[in-house]
């Protein structure tokens, strides 16, 4: 899943270093415009609608994060 996730967003972000940080939105590398193209993406990708109370910085501070979201509805 986590190799799934980091292909996703390095197809579609291949500007970002997402193994870099794990604050990629508490330090300023994901902004709001580039979470809802992720989000879209990550829908995308796997067949699913993520809960608006779910769209939270936290969630996509990193792949981690961002994995363990989507193994919530998967």
């Amino acid at each position: 899943m986590r190799n799934r996730v980091k292909q996703v967003l390095a197809d579609n972000y291949p500007e970002i270093d997402f193994e870099a940080s794990t604050e990629l939105v508490d330090d300023g590398i994901l902004d709001s415009l580039t979470m809802v193209g992720i989000i879209s993406a990550l829908s995308m990708e796997f067949g699913i609608v993520l809960p608006y109370e779910d769209i939270l910085p936290e969630n996509f501070n990193s792949i981690d994060a961002m994995v363990e979201l989507l193994e919530k509805y998967i």
